[in-house]
This record gives structure tokens, sequence and C-alpha cells, in this order.
């Protein structure tokens, strides 16, 4: 018997030291793949269409993240549920750096309080940069009976549910802005969600919608063909539309944009966050990202992780309290 119970010791120790073993080195080759990171292709996901803005930007990066990172970047779109398809995919995917995906807000904070993929844990995704701001505006087509945002709401007062008004998916930017249009007015329009940008853009063009909420360099893009109503500026958004007056000085009192960055799964070490942080800041502070992007009317921010980070903490506060006061969320 006693014989039996030693080597039963001798297995339960030899386990434990193989436990040991695999434990060290898992974490040594965790260690060490940080530092030799990156060194391999990165896989840059965007949570859309190709076509709109976060691919129209991430096409600007790409060539000077490769310089930056010395490694091939691919582009892979995921679109779907306003952005959550790829957020939920980003939050189960390998810490390991070689996963980014872009990072849209008021989306990502709406999402999970909204009910939709809170159980997907996006809140828990990694900030890494932020490096601009769309702001929104509502246009309707050139032939269009409207000239004025006082016209446009006025009808829909008397016709409640009858203007149809595109945008980029459910619980998305233009989805925030439709609903507080609708509470600051009282009048009541149909939403038409879209998988991304620049489908909503072709339904609206193609008659199919007879509102848009878009983002401004979509609306600077087609401006020969639309009628701006409003921007959601707080001042006029020069230089691009000069002649297009804010919400906020037609008397609706709100603003309304959408912000972007990158981001990265939870876990991901320290030390490759700081790799990717510093690569994004070296390509969207340049001359020619800054200036190619002004000229199609993005507005560049740049805000590294931590202040990435905090802006999104005071952001869902923000967002917390307009939800409530729309009876969005209790």
């Amino acid at each position: 018997m006693a014989g039996k119970l030693s080597k039963f010791k001798l297995i339960v120790v030899v386990a434990i030291l193989i436990g040991m073993v695999v434990t060290v080195s898992y974490g040594a080759g965790t260690k060490e793949e940080a530092e030799k990171y990156p060194s391999k292709q990165i896989e840059y996901i965007i949570p859309f269409n190709p076509g709109g803005q976060s691919d129209i930007t991430a096409q600007h990066q790409k060539e000077g993240l490769m310089k930056a990172l010395g490694v091939n970047i691919v582009i892979k779109y995921m679109p779907g549920a306003g952005g959550a398809v790829a957020w939920s995919y980003l939050v189960k995917a390998k810490p390991d750096g070689y996963t980014i995906c872009g990072n849209n807000i008021p989306h990502i904070i709406i999402q999970p309080l909204g009910g939709r993929n809170s159980s997907q844990g996006t809140e828990q995704l990694v900030p890494v940069y932020m490096f601009e701001t769309t702001p929104i505006g509502l246009a309707v087509l050139k032939d269009s009976p409207f000239n004025t945002l006082d016209e446009f709401i006025n009808y829909a007062k008397e016709h409640p549910g009858e203007i149809t008004i595109g945008g980029s998916g459910t619980h998305s930017g233009h989805h925030l802005a439709l609903l507080q249009l609708q509470k600051l007015t009282g009048a009541q329009f149909t939403y038409i969600p879209s998988t991304g940008a620049a489908p909503s853009v072709a339904n609206f063009l193609g008659g199919h919608t007879q509102a848009l909420f878009a983002n401004s360099n979509d609306l600077i893009q087609h401006k020969d063909k639309i009628k701006i109503l409003a921007i959601g500026t707080k001042k006029r958004f020069l230089p691009h539309l000069p002649d297009v007056p804010t919400f906020i000085e037609q008397g609706v009192k709100m603003t309304a944009g959408i912000d972007r960055g990158v981001c990265v799964p939870p876990g991901t070490p320290e030390k490759i966050i700081k790799v990717l942080e510093d690569a994004f800041h070296e390509v969207c502070t340049s001359d020619e990202f800054v200036s190619s992007m002004e000229d199609l009317g993005f507005l560049v921010r740049n805000l590294k992780s931590k202040e990435f980070k905090k802006y999104i903490e005071q952001k869902t506060k923000e967002i917390t309290e307009t939800l409530r006061e729309l009876g969005e969320i209790q």
C-alpha cells in the first residue's frame, strides 16, 4: 500500500512540474512574441462595407502603416449589425496584435447600452488610437419639395412616419441623430438602416429613401445632387459647406458626428499596444494624411490609447444620458 501511495505521489509531482513548465513556457512565449512584434502580416478589420468612411481612412493609412511596422497590412471587411459583427469577432480574437479593428463612436457605445451584443463584451475592447471625426448632416435630393429644415419637420409632423430617412445601421451615429431629431422636434420618421455608409448613400441617390443622415465627406462628394438641410456641427462646417446652416442655428439644439479609431482584443500586451499606437500616430499626424483627409471633409483628431480610453468613458456618460432622455434605455 505504501508503495502504491509513493508511486501516486510521484505521478502527482511529475504532473505538477509538467504543468509549471507548460505555464512558464506559455508565458515566455507570449512575452517573446510581444518582444518580436510585429513579425508577420496584420489583419485590419473594417466593421462596414467597402467604400465607407472607415474603409476610406484605412486605405489612406495602409501604406504608411506598412512602412512604420515593416509588415504587410491586409484590410478585411466584416459588415453587419452596425459594426457589432466585427466587434464580437474581435473580442474573441487572439490578443497578439495581428488582428486590429476600426472602432466607431457612438456605435460601439450604443450597442451594449441598447441591449445589442451586450453579452459579447465589446466594451472590453482596448482602444489604441483615435484619428478622426466626421460631422453628420441631413440631406434630401435636389428634386425634393423640401428646401429648409423647417419645411421638412413641419411636413413630418403632419404626416407621421411617412418620410423615410436612410442611415448606416441600427444603433449607429445616424440612428442616434434620427432619435435626437424626433425627440427635439416631435416629428416622426421611418428609419431605413443599411450595412454601412456607402450602401445607405446608394439607396438614397437611387430614390429608395426620401432623406439621408450622412457623414460630411459623403455630403461634400454628392453636394451637386442633393440639398443639405442641416449639419451637426456647433458652427458652420468651413471651408467645405459654408452655406449649410447648422441644426442649432435653425432652432434644433443638437450636434451629431462619428468618431473613428482603432482597437484590439482584450488582453493585448501593453508593448504591442504601444507599437501600434506609435505607428498610427506617425501615419495620422503626417502632412500627407492630414491634408488628404481634410480635403475629403474629415476632421483629423489624434488621441493616443490612454486619451482615447478617457474620451470613450466621457462619451459613454454623455450618450447614456442622451439615450435615457430619449427613452431608449431605463
